[in-house]
């Protein structure tokens, strides 16, 4: 932890118009607090520093999203094994390269953060400015704290909460619990709300800093993994109540990189396939894509549906064939119509195909993909958060509140424009299958879900299965008395001289 909150002198930083394109990160030798912190320059340097780390392959490119992996949706598409192990709930994978970064650069971003709440205050500047870059601060940190809390907290330990104030060469302990690491996260949701401006009302060189909306939907999301269902009932409705958002009218619209910044788009990564030289932000679409793409392209090859997800949809579904490719599926690629078939040491004859618009062009490097396959991001946003997602908050929250039908309203919105039928009386069954069916192989996490229904032992307690029916990854063991959570990495605990503990079990 010592070495998490004593992260590197600021660093300066520009970001180009729209948000489009890397981030410029120019090193100042050491910069301190006398001789930074002075100008308007300074904080909005600042800022765009809280967003170095998108760019990390490890960040939003894969990384935190082997543990989504985990779930009953996808396999791991070329065995390797740290990739099977983190699947398999096996201890081994710990203190290996996947998810060792997971934590400090989480931190980072924290002392980022936190840098900006205590110092961007005393800079004379647009009061407006200020606020928005105060907000944008208190989003990232609880954006970040959420992610490690839900992923390394349960009710024996939370995760350490690194206050502004805080003495960076002090190692600091766990929160007593991860309910302590939720009120304190809701405290910075609050106040990013209180500071950010509405979607609407930003500039478009602004499009990809935080929002107010934004804030009012992961309060949603935080208070639904509290159980505080009347909290996220109401921030979700302060979301769908506030003209800001709307889904699409059609699914497959959603995953164009035209409607990056759509009706429907309330928090994303924000990727570009060249700018720098380098692309930035996310690159799984490339981690998807089939692995070599036929020849065409170094697609990677990881995280392969299974035809456990591809059987939970209901007939007449338009979203499974806007998710899923399968064997013999028509679709475009690079300009040309193509018959899907796997890759030959591919673990399942399934792709997603929710990021592959940008593909689809003729001649599409360099405008919509990377010219590095080994880096292949698109000019399609990865989505974190959508409308869609809130109208899924909201039914949860309103089923548990008030029982069967209680969500039908919001669950017929998502059903209607997925070509299903209305229903009257929905329960959580159904709940859990829309959820499912709408989020598949996004940031939403279906492993998360399935922990915190307490589902995931009985669920993955089931083998795996191909299209054709054969098995493709045995049944697991999932305690969940130890695997509801994941360990912390064991370099934080050996940076902290001991004083940070490891989850029990692990």
């Amino acid at each position: 932890m010592k070495t998490n909150i004593k992260y590197l002198a600021i660093l300066a930083v520009t970001v180009f118009a729209s948000c489009t394109k890397q981030l410029d990160i120019v090193p100042e030798g050491s910069p301190s607090a006398q001789n930074f912190w002075k100008t308007k320059e300074d904080a909005i340097k600042a800022e765009a520093g809280m967003y170095e780390k998108y760019n990390e392959e490890d960040f939003y490119g894969r990384g935190m999203f082997w543990f989504i992996n985990a779930s009953d949706d996808m396999v791991t598409g070329r065995n390797k094994p740290e990739a099977d192990n983190i699947k398999n709930f096996n201890r081994t994978y710990i203190g290996g390269g996947y998810t060792e970064s997971q934590w400090s650069m989480r931190y980072a971003i924290i002392k980022r953060a936190n840098d900006i709440i205590s110092n961007v205050p005393g800079i004379a500047m647009d009061d407006n400015l200020k606020k928005q870059i105060i907000g944008d601060a208190y989003f990232n940190a609880g954006l970040v704290y959420f992610q490690l809390a839900a992923n390394y907290g349960n009710d024996k330990a939370g995760i350490p909460i690194v206050m502004p104030e805080s003495d960076a060469s002090v190692a600091i302990p766990r929160a007593k619990n991860v309910t302590e690491n939720y009120d304190y996260i809701i405290s910075l949701f609050l106040k990013a709300a209180d500071n950010l401006p509405n979607f609407t009302a930003m500039a478009t060189t602004d499009y990809g800093k935080a929002h107010k909306t934004a804030a009012w939907a992961y309060l949603s999301k935080v208070y639904l993994y509290k159980k505080d269902y009347a909290n996220a009932a109401k921030y979700a409705d302060m979301v769908i109540n506030s003209g800001q958002h709307n889904l699409l009218s059609n699914f497959v619209d959603v995953f164009k990189a035209s409607n990056n910044w759509s009706k429907e788009y309330i928090w994303s990564v924000v990727c570009t396939p060249n700018g720098g030289g380098t692309g930035w932000g996310s690159k799984l679409p490339g981690v998807m894509l089939t692995n070599k793409a036929w020849g065409i392209y170094n697609g990677w090859g990881y995280y392969l549906p299974t035809k456990e997800l591809f059987d939970s949809y209901e007939t007449g579904d338009l979203r499974r064939d806007a998710t899923i490719l399968k064997p013999g599926d028509k679709f475009m690629f690079f300009g040309a119509e193509r018959s899907f078939t796997k890759d030959a040491g591919a673990t399942s004859n399934y792709q997603f195909k929710k990021y592959m618009e940008p593909f689809s062009y003729a001649n599409p490097i360099p405008t919509h993909v990377n010219p590095n396959g080994d880096n292949g991001t698109t000019d399609l946003n990865m989505p974190l958060m959508r409308f869609a997602e809130v109208l899924l908050i909201k039914a949860e929250a309103a089923i548990n509140l008030n029982g069967a039908g209680g969500g039908d309203t919001e669950l017929n919105k998502i059903r209607v424009r997925a070509g299903l039928v209305s229903k009257t009386g929905m329960t959580l069954t159904d709940l859990k299958r829309e959820r499912r069916n709408e989020l598949a192989g996004e940031w939403a996490d279906r492993h998360r879900d399935l922990v915190r229904w307490g589902d995931a032992e009985t669920t993955y307690a089931k083998p795996l299965h191909d299209y054709d029916g054969a098995v493709i990854w045995p049944a697991r063991t999932f305690n969940p008395q130890v695997h509801d959570v994941w360990a912390v990495p064991q370099r934080e605990i050996d940076n902290s001289s001991g004083v940070i503990k490891q989850n029990p079990g692990w």
